[in-house]
């Protein structure tokens, strides 16, 4: 019964687990990001597109 009350490395558990959640969410956020880190993102370009006809409508 001595083994259950042993918290010895319980202070260590937890902070693999905590490390880990940090490491899987940096990793999850990476993966959405991805395109951030590899150049310009699609969709800017998609809205530089669109203020540029916009202020071309102003100008006319």
């Amino acid at each position: 019964m001595d083994i259950l009350m042993d918290e010895k490395g319980q202070g260590a558990a937890e902070y693999i687990l905590l490390f880990g959640g940090v490491i899987v969410i940096a990793i999850a956020a990476l993966i959405i990001y991805q395109n951030y880190f590899r150049g310009r993102p699609s969709f800017v370009d998609d809205d530089l597109d669109s203020i540029r006809t916009n202020v071309a409508r102003e100008r006319n």
